[in-house]
């Protein structure tokens, strides 16, 4: 058989196929032949026709060709057309006769195997099982075909389903080139089993890679596969089986004698019997650690028990797990996100997650183009377990509940003697007057700090021009120590420390004393020199300057291009629009969403994004709308502390009561706001950096050494200061990343992940809230009624005053938005996150961590936030 099979350019033998013929014969052909070759594994045998054969039936075919022409116009959307196109090429390649030389190299194969032995025939496209995306389940099986005729048949019906709607429509999702993806044919001998399954050497659910997990039911796996029947579902750990659900199996799937496949009832005394033994389940887990240290991978597994022989007839990497921070050490360990506390979920460009880590402090681990805290130090002591978990309760009760789970398992952290670790961010419970009183006697502290950073910054957009090359990366390695001792002076954190802890008083004495929740809420309300809220309210003012011209509202109304700016002279009360516009960009254009990744489009850098927030902003307010917001504000504030003191004073010992609090309030108003400055000074360094080393990527690009200045999103400070040091660079490390990050950028990064790859979701603890409530974190008090606007891009935001505003997470540059909207629901976010601060500032009745805000929510719909008891409903 051997020489025959070498020969062929059409039909290749499983014994010949490896992953290195992925092109030829498609995912599922390629790791068949892979398993083929893994000692102890025993694999149905086979061949595969390739995917040349199928490229020659779609080149002599010219039909299909202007078919697909026509296919490749189409957008998800056109249902309709889709359908007729996929259906009209389906049966042309159904009606071709498979060419003389082809159909004899298959006849010749078959001639090795019994005449009467029964097959699968199932499609392995180029495009299925990838690393990135998953074709799995988009083209055809036929089970138990019997006789060359039917075989033939199949192989055309196989070629066909490459263009069923579903896969049609996958395609178009993902943007794949219908052209690009090319079918073989897998036939393989069928086996006929007592029972069948799925096997996920990672749990599908949790995603530890140590629990591997079993579905099994009764005859052909086809069953479990299309949701026919429950199968039995097994969990295994390490040698000993850890969890059973047995499930009644009603129903089965068999082979008939003559060809193809019926259903059957089983009968009723074997229903709710195990599938599998233990000592079944036990040799299937060996099997399944075996083909995963093969791959590399955790694996998708599909396998026939037939009498006392496991047969494998698929393996395929599983695309969805979340990747593991890696520690590279046998310990077990505990990660958090950087991104929700950052409200910054999306993946981060290599770039981008490598100046982040330059730029804090301690170390950081990546995982899917995220960054993650190893936090098991801190949960190791019981003395710095507690100060951890309270400081993350306060602000992240979602964390603090996973943490608590980890917590609670017997011997996955191994336990230390108490140390004097403190937790990042810790706050002492009692602040001694002694303490605070130098911030009470000093308002001015946060004007100074305010104005040493913006010193600083005008040195360094000085000194950093006469920089370039290798002097440029130095320079900017220096800075950045520069940068921390201004931004996190003591000075500075004890300001933010103090506006915290004069919140945290007054909220806790309010409800002993008052019984009234969250009273910081309001008295937090247009405080001065928040520099995130003032960006808001400064977009207001552009609006006015605009408002008068109609012809330049109407130019924005249409805008085509980026160089916009400059095309606004032309238009009476186009200086003034344009000087408005640059003012803006002078002080907040270095901002743009998910700016902690130094990679992201600056507004500076395309001015665009504004256009329609501004042109938002002109349809839903009168002039003078920032000035009055900001003043309404400040009045709510003050009408709210005269209200408190008031009341405090009926009470016993009610002097006392009030001048604390006064004390207390006025901390508040002085420091609260400066909480958003340090963020603002970071990114404003950040985009100074940015320009320096764009032009030292301009350089490269005249080189030829890079394609784009982008390309260097795609490396490492290091790798990047190496390139420019050494003028070479592999592009296929550019190539290679581009791949990554597009996988990277589909999936959902956990709160808390172990080194197991275990996913643990916390969750809210709360009694009394209304069936149908939809929970997460009280931030903002209120409650509010109105149109919920789900938004996952805020270029597409279009607002009406009194509009909800729910997305995923919001970061500073979505404070512009915050002035249209009356209530804020988010996915991401903690008590002291971007968004809940500025919609404290704002008054904006907020519930953050609401887990799948946005698919549980519709646009449109009216919803009611519940922004002091921490939920929203759907009305």
């Amino acid at each position: 058989m051997a020489n025959i099979i070498s020969m062929s350019s059409f039909v290749f033998g499983f014994q010949h196929i490896d992953k290195t013929k992925l092109n030829v014969v498609g995912g599922k052909g390629a790791n068949l032949g892979e398993l083929t070759r893994i000692e102890g594994i025993h694999v149905p045998d086979g061949f595969c026709i390739s995917t040349e054969a199928f490229k020659r039936i779609i080149a002599e075919t010219p039909s299909i060709n202007e078919l697909l022409d026509q296919l490749s116009l189409l957008k998800v959307e056109d249902r309709d057309k889709i359908s007729e196109l996929s259906g009209e090429i389906r049966r042309v390649i159904e009606g071709i006769a498979i060419p003389q030389d082809m159909n004899e190299e298959i006849t010749r194969f078959l001639s090795w195997f019994d005449e009467k032995n029964a097959y699968a025939v199932r499609s392995s496209a180029t495009a299925e099982d990838l690393p990135t995306s998953s074709f799995a389940g988009q083209q055809d099986t036929y089970l138990n075909i019997i006789g060359k005729k039917a075989i033939l048949q199949h192989i055309s019906k196989c070629w066909a389903s490459l263009f069923t709607e579903r896969a049609v429509i996958y395609r178009l999702q993902i943007g794949f080139d219908h052209r690009k993806v090319h079918l073989s044919v897998v036939v393989q001998q069928m086996v006929f089993p007592q029972v069948a399954g799925i096997l996920f050497t990672a749990d599908p659910v949790t995603s530890n890679r140590k629990v591997l997990s079993i579905d099994a039911g009764f005859g052909l796996g086809e069953a479990i596969v299309s949701g026919l029947v429950n199968a039995d579902i097994y969990k295994v750990c390490n040698g000993k089986v850890i969890d059973k659900k047995i499930s009644a199996k009603k129903l089965a799937i068999y082979a008939l004698k003559d060809g193809g496949t019926k259903e059957q009832t089983i009968e009723p005394e074997r229903q709710n019997r195990q599938a599998l033994t233990d000592e079944q389940i036990l040799q299937l887990e060996r099997t399944g650690r075996k083909i995963e240290e093969h791959f590399g991978c955790p694996q998708d597994i599909e396998w026939c028990l037939v009498d006392d022989t496991f047969y494998i007839v698929q393996s395929r990497p599983i695309t969805t797990l979340y990747p593991i921070p890696e520690a590279n050490d046998e310990e077990n360990h505990v990660y958090i996100s950087v991104g929700h506390n950052q409200m910054m979920t999306d993946a981060m460009k290599p770039f981008g997650l490598s100046f982040f880590q330059l730029t804090t402090s301690g170390p950081m681990y990546k995982a899917g183009g995220r960054l993650f805290v190893d936090i098991t130090p801190h949960l190791a002591s019981p003395n710095s377990r507690k100060k951890i978990l309270e400081t993350v309760g306060q602000s992240h009760p979602l964390i603090k509940d996973a943490l608590m789970t980890i917590v609670g398992r017997k011997g996955f952290i191994r336990s230390l003697p108490d140390s004097t670790a403190q937790s990042p961010g810790y706050v002492e419970k009692v602040l001694p007057w002694s303490y605070l009183a130098p911030f009470e006697t000093n308002p001015a502290i946060v004007a100074d700090l305010i104005n040493s950073n913006q010193t600083s910054i005008a040195a360094l957009k000085q000194n950093i021009q006469t920089k370039s090359g290798a002097d440029l990366f130095d320079f900017i390695l220096e800075d950045i120590p520069q940068l921390k001792k201004i931004l996190f002076s003591p000075q500075s954190w004890e300001a933010i420390k103090v506006a915290l802890y004069a919140s945290s008083w007054v909220n806790k004495k309010m409800m002993k004393w008052l019984g009234e929740k969250n009273a910081a809420d309001t008295l937090s309300q247009s405080a001065p020199n928040n520099i995130t809220s003032e960006m808001g309210l400064a977009l207001l003012d552009v609006a006015d300057v605009i408002r008068p011209y109609p012809a330049i509202i109407e130019y924005l109304q249409h805008l085509k291009e980026d160089n916009f700016l400059d095309e606004l002279i032309q238009f009476n009360g186009g200086q003034e629009t344009q000087e408005a516009i640059y003012a803006y960009l002078n002080k907040y254009g270095m901002r743009c969403v998910g700016e902690i990744d130094i990679t992201k489009t600056r507004w500076s850098e395309k001015p665009a994004t504004l256009v329609p927030i501004i042109l938002s902003n002109i349809k839903n307010f009168a002039p003078e709308a920032g000035k009055r917001k900001f003043e309404q504000g400040q009045q709510e504030a003050l009408k709210k502390e005269q209200a408190l003191l008031d009341r405090l004073r009926q009470l016993p010992d009610g002097k006392r009561k009030a001048r604390e609090t006064k004390r207390m309030i006025n901390l508040i108003r002085n420091f609260v706001g400066y909480r958003e400055y340090p963020k603002y000074g970071i990114i404003n360094r950040y985009f100074i950096y940015k320009q320096a080393l764009l032009k030292e990527a301009e350089q490269l690009v005249q080189a030829n050494i890079i394609r784009e200045k982008e390309d260097i999103y795609y490396l490492t400070f290091e790798e990047f200061r190496d390139v420019v040091g050494t003028n070479k660079l592999d592009y296929q490390i550019i190539s290679k990343r581009k791949d990554e990050y597009k996988l990277y950028e589909k999936l959902t990064p956990p709160r808390v992940i172990t080194s197991d790859g275990e996913i643990i979701a916390g969750e809210y603890k709360r009694e009394n809230l209304p069936a149908d409530a939809i929970v997460g974190l009280a931030v903002s008090s209120g409650v509010i009624e109105g149109r919920a606007r789900v938004i996952l891009n805020m270029e597409d935001a279009d607002l009406e005053d009194g509009d909800i505003l729910v997305t995923s997470f919001t970061d500073p540059s979505w404070t512009p938005l915050f002035v249209s909207i009356k209530g804020l629901v988010t996915e991401v976010g903690g008590l002291m996150t971007h968004g809940a601060v500025i919609a404290r500032e704002y008054g904006l009745p907020a519930v953050v961590g609401v887990e799948n805000a946005t698919k549980l929510i519709k646009d449109g719909q009216r919803i009611r936030v519940h922004g002091t008891e921490g939920y929203v409903e759907i009305l």
